[in-house]
């Protein structure tokens, strides 16, 4: 007769065991409920953005029209002194808007939308895959949204250093669409390289990559995020390309770190366990005869 070895719940079947199976049906159910859910709240969250879009465009664009150095082609206005901003074509100024609104309103809305997605996923996934999900998660959005302040603060003296090489008997004319489209790449490019920590990280815990070999490879790494930061940033001026470089190369030893303490856990608990299979089991005890009368 064959026997089976016992198998932990918590770690070979999903949280939900029971419901485990789902009809597609109700797969195709729930998902379109989860798309509706975060399709409101982004409708609701492009509304705000729509309301605020002056705030948020003076907020954008102070940087450009705050160039002292530049004359643009525009009228000079109030709110834009060097005229450098300009928006060509009727629908131009309703597009552009809509564009800060949605920018806004996927912002605004972030919470609700990667929330519906997690409840979606998360069903299917093992307790400790959906802890390791978690805290996955909880650390890429602080991650992100600071690399995101990085990039809106490094934002302006980019614009400067770029719009410096304008020859002086030529007026600078910035128009609306490129400007934004250079912010949101900006932003992008910031946002997603601060991820790497928990890419590494990611990777250590599927044991994909030891951080053994991350100490073997630390001086290809450094210079290859110095290379990509040459080549990822809008502007390809030095100051910014060392801007993002810096810190992602702090991030990089951070993660570094705690991949070497994962790693020595793991090996004192295989130590552990390697020792409790190799213990001798105590010897057998004696029955001896009871010669009492």
């Amino acid at each position: 007769m064959t026997t089976t070895a016992p198998v932990r719940p918590d770690a070979q079947t999903p949280a939900n065991a029971p419901d485990a199976v789902m009809p597609l049906r109700e797969h195709l159910a729930e998902l379109r409920s989860r798309l509706i859910k975060a399709m409101v709240a982004l409708f609701v969250g492009t509304g705000a953005g729509w309301i605020l879009r002056d705030r948020i465009t003076n907020a954008l664009t102070r940087p450009a029209c705050l160039l002292q150095h530049v004359h643009g082609v525009g009228t000079p206005t109030s709110g834009c002194p060097n005229g450098a901003l300009v928006l060509q074509g009727v629908l131009a100024p309703l597009g552009f808007s809509f564009k800060i609104a949605l920018a806004a309103g996927m912002i605004l809305s972030s919470p609700v939308w990667s929330y519906q997605l997690w409840a979606f996923v998360a069903p299917g996934l093992y307790r400790r895959e959906k802890r390791f999900g978690l805290a996955f998660v909880a650390a890429a959005v602080p991650l992100f949204l600071a690399g995101a302040a990085l990039a809106y603060e490094v934002f302006p003296k980019g614009l400067d250093i770029l719009a410096s090489f304008n020859p002086s008997a030529f007026g600078l004319m910035i128009e609306g669409d490129q400007f934004l489209d250079f912010f949101l790449r900006m932003v992008l490019v910031f946002g997603l390289s601060f991820e790497l920590p928990v890419l590494i990280v990611a990777l250590n815990h599927i044991r994909a990559i030891s951080a053994a070999r991350l100490r073997r490879m630390w001086r290809p790494v450094i210079f290859g995020i110095f290379v990509f930061s040459a080549v990822a940033v809008p502007t390809g001026d030095p100051l910014t390309m060392t801007v993002l470089a810096v810190p992602i190369c702090l991030l990089f030893l951070a993660s570094l770190g705690i991949c070497t303490l994962h790693d020595q856990r793991n090996a004192a608990r295989n130590e552990a366990l390697a020792d409790d299979e190799v213990a001798p089991l105590p010897p057998p005890r004696s029955i001896e005869p009871d010669d009492t009368p």
